[in-house]
Order: structure tokens, then C-alpha cells, then sequence
């Protein structure tokens, strides 16, 4: 069972640009190495002074393993005062398993001068505790048929986290799906609300999200 992490960090105002130039050029081969796999690394035009991105690994021990071999590391410690430098806040951490994968694609290398033009939304659903399987049964045959096909989706991972030193927020349950687009975003909540609105626990939250020069997810 694949586990994935959706980290979102809220930086200091204007410091965005610096990290990712700092994430693609020395963090991403170094974590992939390490045994995790750097999905898709976003910014949120919507939110200027944040930083999105999706990690995962084959499992939690595999988890443990790869985050103690990169944190402790040469990479990061050459490189972690400047990265913690950009950043206010670094623990809104949702910790997941995969009920589709996106898709691995080619990463384009160091320098890589352009952004893909897509836009991603991620919308995370605040849910009881079997929307995930009915997410998986209904919802996702319905958004695809509707033209809104989710290219990953995940649930909650309710283990126990063992790398603490990495918070991740805890007495939440969710499921998280992402969409693509080349161009504008349509209206969502008209497709998939009445399929779930039923099992909310409170309102549902999108994130729109535009890849980053090398993200996998493109």
C-alpha cells in the first residue's frame, strides 16, 4: 500500500521563488535516492506565500527508512538553514495512502526554464469513515464520465507516524482527490457535491495549483 504525503507550507512573504529554486535544484534526486518518489511539487496562485507538494513511498516502514536516511543526510544539512529560512510554518501535513497513483512522467533536469501550463486541483473532503470506498466505487467512475476523470486520489493513513520528527496533523479524516486541465477549471461542486455531500463533515477545500518547472506531475 503506497503511502503519500501532501505537504502544504506557508512561507515568508516573497520567499516562494527561492525555495522551489532551491527544492528542484538540490532536493529532488537526493530524496528519490533516499527511496521516496518527489510526485508533484506546485505553486497556488491563489495563496502567494505557500508551497505544495506530494511525496510518496512504498510503504510506512520503507517511510521511516527513507526520511531518516535524507534528514539526516549531507544534502539536507548543507542546504536546511536555507530552506527553514523561506518558511513560517512547515507542519500542515496530511498523511495518506493511495487509492490511484498520478502517473509517473519524465522529469525535466536541473534549470529547466518553464512551468507546464496545466492547471491542477486538489480538492481534500473532510468525510466519515467510509467515503473512501465510496469514493472509489461511485464518485470517481461519476467524475470521469462527467468529464473530470481524477488523475490520483488518496485517503487518510491512519498509522502511527515514525518519523515524529516530521509532524504530520493528526484527528483528521479525509479523502483527496487531484484533477488536470490545459485550460480554464470548470465548476466542480455541480459534478461531485450531490455524490458526497451526504458524508461531509465540513466543507470541502480546493487547492489550485500550477506545476512547478520540474514537477512529475505535469
Amino acid at each position: 500500500m503506497t503511502i503519500y504525503e501532501l505537504r502544504r507550507y506557508t512561507l515568508r512573504p516573497g520567499r516562494r521563488d527561492a525555495l522551489i529554486d532551491l527544492f528542484e535544484r538540490e532536493f529532488v534526486e537526493p530524496q528519490e535516492a533516499a527511496g521516496m518518489r518527489v510526485a508533484g511539487t506546485f505553486r497556488d496562485p491563489d495563496a502567494p506565500d505557500t508551497f505544495t507538494w506530494l511525496r510518496g513511498f512504498p510503504d510506512m516502514a520503507a517511510r521511516k527508512e527513507a526520511l531518516e536516511s535524507f534528514y539526516s543526510g549531507q544534502v539536507w544539512l548543507a542546504h536546511r538553514e536555507e530552506a527553514n529560512a523561506t518558511m513560517l510554518d512547515s507542519d500542515d501535513v496530511l498523511l495518506l495512502r493511495a487509492l490511484t497513483e498520478p502517473a509517473p512522467l519524465p522529469r525535466p533536469p536541473v534549470g529547466a526554464p518553464e512551468s507546464p501550463a496545466a492547471t491542477y486541483v486538489a480538492t481534500i473532503y473532510p468525510a466519515d469513515g467510509d467515503l473512501a470506498d465510496h469514493f472509489a466505487a461511485v464518485v470517481a467512475p461519476t467524475l470521469t464520465e462527467a468529464g473530470v476523470p481524477p488523475v490520483a486520489a488518496f485517503a487518510t493513513e491512519h498509522a502511527e507516524n515514525t518519523f515524529p520528527r516530521l509532524p504530520v496533523r493528526s484527528g483528521v479524516n479525509v479523502v483527496v482527490w487531484f484533477a488536470r486541465w490545459e485550460e480554464d477549471v470548470p465548476d466542480l461542486a455541480a459534478v461531485d457535491l450531490p455524490l458526497v455531500e451526504s458524508r461531509l463533515t465540513a466543507a470541502p477545500q480546493r487547492l489550485r495549483l500550477r506545476p512547478t518547472a520540474r514537477s512529475a506531475m505535469r
